[in-house]
């Protein structure tokens, strides 16, 4: 007799998997692609904006944002979702990408074109974009790390200063 026969392995998520089961961030076996990370945005934009502005898994109850940006090199309209403090007026957005060793896109096409749009619930709105002071930016980074303590997971993963950007509203 034969040994037997595992059934075939699932690729892909299965439909019961989260957004916190499919982030690309977690540790796994394989190298995370620019491909996955897209798919992954994909799925939080949609779940985004078919529930007005809230989202499950590890960012169910998270302020959450849609960041659009002009890209840097491309010109093209960019839509990446991230965690905002809302700092009363304006908003503050960091640039963490989980720890990563370097700054996610959408920080250097919003240094490059300053001008954006956020989604935020239903509403979408316009800012100006500016890495926050130092002052600011020691201030608003302790509380996000005291807010969601993760952030401090992603700030011991990294060697760079994970920048902190405002957004302050256009007129």
């Amino acid at each position: 007799m034969g040994k037997p026969v595992a059934p075939p392995r699932r690729l892909g998520p299965s439909p019961a998997a989260t957004l916190a089961d499919l982030t690309p961030f977690r540790s796994t076996p394989r190298s995370v692609t620019v491909s996955d990370v897209n798919d992954w945005n994909t799925q939080i934009i949609e779940q985004f904006r078919a529930n007005g502005g809230r989202v499950g898994g590890q960012f169910e109850g998270a302020p959450l944002l849609l960041l659009h940006t002009t890209g840097a090199r491309s010109g093209q309209e960019r839509v990446n979702p991230v965690m905002y403090q809302d700092l009363g007026g304006p908003l503050a957005v960091f640039a963490s990408k989980a720890g990563a060793p370097t700054n996610p896109d959408w920080y250097h096409n919003l240094v490059a074109n300053p001008a954006v749009t956020a989604e935020i619930g239903t509403e979408t709105s316009r800012f100006r974009a500016r890495i926050a002071t130092s002052d600011e930016r020691d201030r608003i980074w302790t509380q996000q790390k005291q807010d969601y303590p993760g952030f401090s997971d992603y700030e011991a993963n990294t060697d760079r200063q994970i920048p902190v950007v405002i957004l302050d509203p256009a007129a």
